[in-house]
């Protein structure tokens, strides 16, 4: 126990050109958001990928990786969307606190559409094939040992494209994860 205790309180520090590989699983959920109110609800799903950290210092790391994510929304009690993204996200990442332990996160997020259907049937005709959002997140690394650490996190995603090719009103993508994962350092 006192070494989980301590391997907890000297979390790894990092320094220029070291990386990071972060195989993770998390729970998601997303919805539509637009300027007209929606009558729909949140779609939950499970999300997985790997993320890699490249460091500048011990303070700032590009963050970047592919994830498998599903996006939609009950749009009515009858019918739902899911689409299904590869994404990569390219952001800044910031640890912080005395052991560097914890890191918030930011950038553009870019996702590429794999499918899309609604109540089972083929829609990926009319959504649009890519997506642009804002990722941002906040996580902390339990260490194990110099070269492994446990990831908690929340990554969440605001998009910034339109999920149809043709609407009379905007509809975006939200979504957010919980996630945890397996740091290695290479």
């Amino acid at each position: 126990m006192v070494l989980f205790v301590v391997g907890f309180i000297n979390a790894q520090h990092r320094s220029k050109n070291d990386v990071e590989l972060t195989p993770l699983i998390g729970f998601a959920t997303s919805n539509y958001y637009g300027e007209e109110r929606l009558n729909n609800s949140s779609l939950s799903s499970v999300n997985f990928g790997a993320d890699f950290d490249f460091f500048f210092n011990d303070r700032w790391s590009l963050r970047s990786g592919l994830l498998f994510q599903t996006m939609g929304s009950e749009v009515t009690p009858y019918y739902t969307e899911k689409l299904n993204y590869v994404t990569i996200p390219v952001n800044a990442n910031w640890h912080f606190g005395s052991t560097r332990k914890w890191n918030l996160n930011f950038g553009p997020n870019f996702g590429f559409l794999n499918s899309a259907k609604g109540n089972g049937s083929d829609i990926k005709n009319r959504a649009n094939s890519t997506q642009l959002g804002l990722a941002y997140g906040i996580g902390c690394k339990i260490e194990v040992n110099e070269k492994i650490s446990v990831l908690i996190d929340y990554q969440g995603m605001t998009g910034l494209s339109e999920v149809p090719k043709k609407s009379y009103y905007t509809i975006k993508n939200m979504y957010g994860a919980f996630n945890v994962g397996g740091v290695f350092k290479l």
